[in-house]
């Protein structure tokens, strides 16, 4: 058992000396360390709308005319910074100076209606990120002029879409981060056993008193606990930037637990080939392949992160333990396949 822990040490040990290895690392940092600004960017593609509602963004606005409008509470409860003017020239001079961002000229209302004024920059990309974040107060506004007026609408509930920053968080972003480590890791079972046949090194390690079986749990280890280390990390981030996972030590048991899955295959697949340039290849179009098979599966990887890292009633932690099934399966044909190489 020592000398296997002495190969994998050796292992991890050449995993961090490899940069493009640490190079994807640093894409997932990034990542899980701007969650919420690179949600911020899909939704405004995804969602327009969502970004005036759900992304922590601050407009402030110069107030003119009714202090005593109720149209002052709808901004101050999306936490605007509200900045009230006595008259429209001095919120002019403030909003070509800087200092403010809109200008918003409600008046007393007399006959029913309210002829308002929205002062908004020239530039497109400003403007649209103002009517976005105004867009909530805008409606309440509305809404208690037309109770106010006696007017009545009544609106049907027609279902839609979820909430899109809980959308893109936990169908997007968290199964990205928690999967993506097991894809490293694939690859670098890859090279790493592709190296020490190109090389012919590998004969050198079985010179030594370890087997083959000893050599490859070393290096699918290596591989799993990298795997297990960015996990663990981006969980932790996102922490820190406000998301919680919730059931997170079932998440990340199965996001282990994949990344074991996939790096076996890999084994596998370098054992058969023997070279690099094949083996990823073959590599990339198996998992290409596995991960649509892996939608047609009850739970698929990416659902049972999905709905355990969301809290999903119903959702049963025991059903992670389905995907040992597999693994115990690749594992055991791989030990029967490297049994030749201790009769040579």
């Amino acid at each position: 058992m020592s000398r296997y822990f002495v190969l994998l040490s050796k292992e991890l040990r050449a995993i961090t000396r490899e940069k493009t290895i640490m190079f994807a690392v640093l894409v997932q940092f990034f990542i899980a360390s701007f969650s919420s600004v690179i949600m911020v960017g899909l939704m405004t593609f995804y969602d327009p709308v969502s970004l005036g509602e759900s992304a922590r963004l601050s407009v402030t606005v110069g107030f003119v005319g009714d202090m005593q409008s109720p149209m002052l509470d709808y901004l101050r409860e999306r936490n605007l910074p509200v900045r009230p003017y006595n008259d429209l020239a001095a919120a002019e001079a403030a909003f070509h100076s800087g200092s403010i961002d809109t200008i918003m000229v409600v008046p007393r209302s007399e006959s029913g209606t309210v002829d308002m004024k929205l002062v908004l920059p020239t530039a497109d990309t400003r403007k649209t990120i103002i009517l976005l974040v105004l867009n909530e107060p805008l409606k309440k506004f509305e809404n208690y002029l037309r109770q106010a007026n006696g007017i009545e609408l009544k609106y049907k509930d027609m279902g839609g879409r979820p909430n899109t920053t809980y959308e893109f968080l936990y169908s997007l972003i968290i199964p990205i981060l928690m999967f993506f480590p097991a894809i490293i890791a694939g690859s670098i079972v890859i090279d790493t056993i592709s190296e020490e046949f190109e090389n012919k090194t590998f004969d050198t390690l079985l010179a030594a008193p370890v087997t083959p079986g000893q050599v490859f749990a070393a290096k699918i280890s290596a591989a799993t606990s990298s795997a297990a280390i960015q996990v663990a990390l981006w969980a932790g981030l996102l922490r820190l930037n406000g998301h919680i996972i919730q059931s997170l030590v079932v998440v990340l048991a199965l996001a282990v637990l994949i990344a074991a899955l996939i790096a076996t295959g890999a084994a596998g697949i370098a054992l058969y080939f023997k070279d690099r340039e094949r083996a990823q290849f073959v590599y990339s179009i198996a998992l290409i392949i596995a991960a649509g098979l892996g939608y047609f599966l009850d739970p698929s990887p990416f659902s049972a992160a999905t709905n355990l890292a969301a809290g999903v009633p119903g959702t049963e932690p025991l059903k992670v333990l389905f995907y040992l099934i597999p693994l115990l399966v690749i594992w055991f044909a791989l030990r029967k396949a490297l049994k030749p190489m201790l009769v040579r």
